[in-house]
């Protein structure tokens, strides 16, 4: 029953990164072709910044990861995708996965070429997008005026930005433009807000894109505090900086975690985490809130219809 509502949307486009979207995707997996995910392409830190360092390529890691979610588990192919090498050499810390990728990246004529492949490849329908397909990293503006540059930076300091921005300032994929312009239902986060979720949004023409889509924007929070400068922000202060940079208030619904079930007009309380590991939001939690909140909006369709 919680699929059934949800099996009526033809376009689902989620947007994130790390290991936030991941958990969304894997929960609308049942939607095959019809998911499509828009990954942030910033990080700079571990494995990916590495290669980014010394490769001058796009952030890996949270396509990787994504990918990772979706993939069919048991399977060798996930396994090696996900294979992290040891011990003390050039490769150490290296993730197979973002290797792949990178060397794929190079056969290639575009990154979303090597993701596809890798996608064909681990048999994942659900579509995979990166926000940008140049290198640009995420920069905050402090008060005294001063820049913070690179993601790694960003979440770690003490104050929390008065404005971000990418730099380079880069274009934004073309596909994902046009997944957000055929989109039927867009849902944001959870995820790091400053770091997973606001770099897409960043991208001007794709922030246009979601200005002018008419698809319901639903606000997934995060299950705990961030352990970085956005802890300090409220729910309407980041319902707020998503506003900014879009154009327009877009957010039709919020949900967030609470131990009953609570419906509002914007903020709505579920119990969404996850039993085995209460730092991961729960699955078939995730579907039913959305179908719950998506219901809503759907007999109140119907009532105006009658009216």
């Amino acid at each position: 029953m919680q699929h059934q509502l949800l099996n009526q949307y033809h376009n689902v486009v989620a947007i994130g990164g790390g290991h936030g979207l991941g958990r969304v995707l894997s929960s609308l997996d049942f939607l095959g072709k019809r998911l499509t995910g828009i990954v942030a392409t910033t990080d700079n830190g571990g494995s990916t910044g590495r290669l980014r360092a010394q490769q001058d390529c796009i952030a890996w890691g949270d396509l990787r990861n994504c990918l990772s979610h979706l993939a069919y588990r048991p399977s060798v192919g996930s396994q090696l995708f996900e294979y992290r090498f040891q011990g003390d050499t050039e490769l150490s810390g290296h993730n197979l996965g973002n290797l792949m990728l990178l060397a794929l990246d190079q056969l290639c004529v575009r990154p979303l070429e090597a993701v596809d492949i890798i996608r064909n490849l681990l048999k994942i329908e659900t579509r995979l997008i990166p926000m940008s397909e140049q290198p640009t990293h995420l920069v905050a503006l402090q008060a005294c005026g001063s820049k913070v540059f690179g993601e790694v930076n960003v979440d770690k300091m003490a104050e929390a930005p008065i404005a971000l921005c990418l730099e380079p300032m880069v274009d934004a994929t073309f596909e994902a433009c046009e997944a957000i312009r055929r989109a039927d239902l867009i849902i944001l986060g959870p995820g790091s807000f400053l770091t997973s979720i606001m770099p897409p949004l960043l991208l001007p023409r794709f922030a246009k894109s979601v200005s002018a889509s008419q698809a319901p924007v639903i606000f997934i929070d995060n299950l705990d505090e961030e352990s970085s400068p956005a802890a300090q922000f409220s729910l309407e202060q980041r319902i707020a900086w998503c506003h900014q940079v879009i154009g327009k208030p877009v957010i039709t619904k919020v949900l967030r975690h609470g131990e009953q079930v609570r419906l509002d007009t914007l903020v709505n309380y579920f119990p969404l985490k996850n039993r085995h590991n209460p730092n991961l939001h729960d699955q078939a939690g995730l579907r039913d809130a959305l179908s719950a909140v998506l219901r809503i909006k759907s007999d109140l369709g119907l009532q105006s219809l009658a009216c």
